[in-house]
This record gives structure tokens, C-alpha cells and sequence, in this order.
């Protein structure tokens, strides 16, 4: 949580992230599938794009990550959504309730189980490599911090249900059911588009200044 903190002071000073220069692979399958429901994107560290139940598209990943996704595709189970960090910790949320992992924080573990022990359903599971996460389920969310609670319950009564929150090292967006809301170096582009989009965005990933956004059919606009 405290790289976090430092954000604000971040962007006052205009500090900034470089971001991956090229993601051509994944940008290929996108364009020859013609849809995206989601990606995991990272600076330094590979890329993912899923389409459809189950289909995925991979660049530079960690062994493992590509290793489960294979698998899932192989089984027919839906592959919700990814999360890639720099260092390389992932996760993958699929079928019902679902979820795969490598190296996240074990109080992030310890909240996923409770989470399925309760038969509630998880939608979105975000992390970043200084130990913050948050988890959100169609009836509660929890987080590593009470600081990053705190940000979240003020957008509820303006923008209503969280749907779903991207953090990364450098910044974090949460995306609720009327609106957005910000904090660290969330590219300006990404803000403009989600001002003027006519896309009900339901997933948002950030990685340095790349994005992407699409709504729960696979509609998407992206600059990455």
C-alpha cells in the first residue's frame, strides 16, 4: 500500500512509466478474431488475450500461466479472466468459481478460499507486486488495505456495484456499474475513451501508459 500512497505525489512531480513498446502478437490474434473480452498486459513481462468461452492468444508469459490456459482451453471451461504481474505472479479466474494461481500474496489465498467456501461468486481478483490485491464478488469486495477499502466505498453511492478493479504498481482503476473512478498514472487516453465511449466497459487493464477496456460481449477499443 505504500507505493500505492506515493501515487499522489507521483503525479504531481509528472513522474512516468514507459510502456511495452510493441504487443504485436496478441494484437494479431485480436484483429483476426474480430472481438476481445480481456487481456493481461504487462511492461516487461508478457502478454494475454482471451476471446470468446475459452480461446487465448499468449506472448512471453510465465511457463506456468501458459501452461493452465492450454488446459483450460483443452477442457472447454470458461477462461474468465487473467491477472500477469511484472514479476511474473499470476492468476486465472474460470468456470464456476475457479481460480489458479502462482505467487500471490498468501492473504490473497487465504480470502479466495473463504470467498468459495461461502459459494460466493468472484468476478474480478486484481494484485500488484508491492502485496496489494482486492477481490471483488457479486455481494462484497475485500482488500489488503483499509485505505484502498475506503477509496472504494466512496464511489459506491455515485457510481453504485463495483464490477471490477485493475491495480498495478503504479496506479489502480476501479470499474463500477455508472462510472469509473482513478487514482496513480492511469493513461489520459484511457480516461478520454471511457468518458466518450458508448461501450459499457466491464473489464479495464492498465500497463504503464497501454490500456484496454471491453464490455461483457467483447466489445473493446485498446491502445497498446
Amino acid at each position: 500500500m505504500k507505493k500505492l500512497l506515493l501515487l499522489f505525489a507521483m503525479m504531481i512531480v509528472g513522474l512516468s512509466v514507459n510502456a511495452q513498446g510493441s504487443r504485436s502478437y496478441i494484437k494479431e490474434s485480436i484483429k483476426e478474431w474480430g472481438g476481445c473480452k480481456n487481456v493481461a498486459i504487462t511492461k516487461t513481462n508478457g502478454d494475454v488475450a482471451l476471446y470468446g468461452k475459452n480461446g487465448y492468444s499468449c506472448s512471453a508469459v510465465p511457463s506456468g500461466l501458459k501452461n493452465k490456459l492450454s488446459e483450460l482451453n483443452n477442457s472447454g471451461a470458461l477462461i474468465d479472466d487473467v491477472q500477469l504481474t511484472e514479476d511474473g505472479s499470476w492468476l486465472v479466474l474460470y468456470g464456476d468459481n475457479g481460480v489458479a494461481w502462482s505467487d500471490i500474496p498468501y492473504d490473497l489465498e487465504s480470502k479466495l478460499r473463504e470467498f468459495n467456501d461461502a459459494g460466493e461468486v468472484i468476478t474480478s481478483v486484481t494484485f500488484n507486486d508491492a502485496g496489494d490485491w482486492i477481490v471483488i464478488t457479486t455481494e462484497h469486495f475485500s482488500t489488503s488495505d483499509s485505505n484502498i477499502s475506503a477509496w472504494l466505498k466512496d464511489g459506491l453511492e455515485e457510481y453504485g456495484q463495483i464490477w471490477a478493479v485493475c491495480v498495478t504498481d503504479d496506479a489502480m482503476v476501479a470499474v463500477y456499474e455508472r462510472g469509473y473512478k482513478f487514482l496513480g498514472e492511469v493513461p489520459s487516453g484511457l480516461k478520454t475513451t471511457l468518458k466518450n465511449t458508448s461501450i459499457n466497459a466491464y473489464r479495464v487493464k492498465i500497463a504503464g501508459q497501454s490500456w484496454f477496456i471491453a464490455d461483457k460481449h467483447g466489445t473493446y477499443h485498446y491502445n497498446m
